[in-house]
């Protein structure tokens, strides 16, 4: 028994110690783990042979690092400034938005108002702002215009027919000159024809150059120029109907005692507004029309002369005359009998 008692106490020895134990109970933190392996083998073993329990106080705290606390504590400066620098982007963001809002808000009243005094004036409820002098002339533009519109659709009409009237001129000189190589008897007067045939699509070809240029210039004058004053017009009326407009809504409000002073304020100053631009835009139209005319007598002066002068001519029978029209105008002259040469001749 006692060699039996001995070889046990001898086993006993041999164990591990119980600082396995205490790893595995530990695992589950990172900083239970590393304090248990930090104990040394004496201690843990001292403390349980003596066989007092491991209290609280005894063994070391234990911390999950892997998930860091949420401090309760009231805003770091960082936080703070990256709080600042929001709520500024956040009022610049208010701050254009409520900028679009009033600009909708400006413009729909606007509308409103100018749709209101057009519907009350085509209903004879409303006065409206008349110069008398200033929309004669205006109107005398538009007629003006529609005329010139008109000429000029003619001129385009007339000048497509008359090239087909050159190509076909053209065609018949060569035919005529194909039949004089093939018909000895007739040569002389297949040759006569063929000749006269391409004087008269010369003739032809230079006067659809003066038609060309006729209508360009009188295009350019009526969709170019006139309707640059007419786009100054446009704007004008929209000015007066505008003006219209606030000056009845200023007219309203005046008879009205309890009328707050700060809205009587904003009626008077957008009237005031509405009136410079009126005036300003009429000073305007008045302007550019004087203008327009002066140009309007000058240009088609010009190419009322050049028309004459070469239908004249050409009907006539009269090339030099012809020419010498083209040249005086500066348009340059293009025969049609004259055949690129090759690329070796250039």
């Amino acid at each position: 028994m006692a060699e039996r008692e001995r070889s046990i106490h001898e086993m006993l020895k041999d164990t591990p110690s119980m600082n396995d134990s205490c790893d595995a109970v530990h695992t589950g933190t990172e900083g239970g783990s590393l304090g248990m392996m930090g104990i040394s083998g004496s201690a843990s073993s001292h403390i349980i042979g003596t066989g007092i329990p491991l209290s609280t106080s005894a063994s070391l705290p234990l911390r999950n690092h892997s998930a860091p606390t949420t401090p309760m504590s009231p805003i770091s400066p960082q936080a703070s400034n990256g709080f600042l620098t929001s709520a500024d982007g956040s009022s610049s963001l208010i701050r254009t938005s409520a900028s679009k809002i009033d600009s909708i808000k400006n413009w729909s009243i606007s509308t409103y108002k100018c749709t209101r005094q057009i519907m009350l004036e085509k209903l004879g409820k409303s006065q409206r702002t008349v110069d008398s002098e200033l929309e004669a002339q205006i109107e005398q533009l538009r007629e003006t215009q529609r005329k010139y519109l008109s000429i000029l659709r003619l001129t385009r009409a007339f000048s497509s027919h008359f090239q087909h009237v050159v190509v076909s001129q053209q065609s018949l000189a060569d035919a005529f000159a194909d039949l004089a190589q093939k018909n000895p008897e007739l040569q002389k007067e297949f040759i006569c024809n063929s000749e006269t045939q391409r004087n008269l699509t010369k003739n032809g070809e230079l006067l659809l150059n003066a038609l060309n240029f006729f209508i360009s210039s009188v295009n350019t004058l009526c969709n170019k120029t006139i309707d640059d004053t007419l786009l100054t017009i446009r704007q004008y009326e929209t000015a007066r109907i505008e003006f219209d407009a606030y000056r009845m809504d200023l007219e309203n409000t005046k008879p009205e005692i309890t009328q707050a002073a700060a809205s009587l304020e904003e009626t008077q100053r957008s009237y005031a507004h509405h009136k410079d631009q009126y005036e300003k835009l009429r000073g305007d139209v008045a302007i550019k029309m004087q203008f327009l005319d002066e140009n309007r007598i000058k240009v088609m002066h010009k190419q009322l002369i050049l028309l004459h002068n070469a239908i004249a001519a050409y009907f006539s029978g009269n090339a030099m005359a012809l020419e010498s029209t083209l040249k005086q105008f500066n348009i340059k002259l293009k025969s049609p009998n004259n055949i690129t040469g090759s690329w070796l001749e250039q």
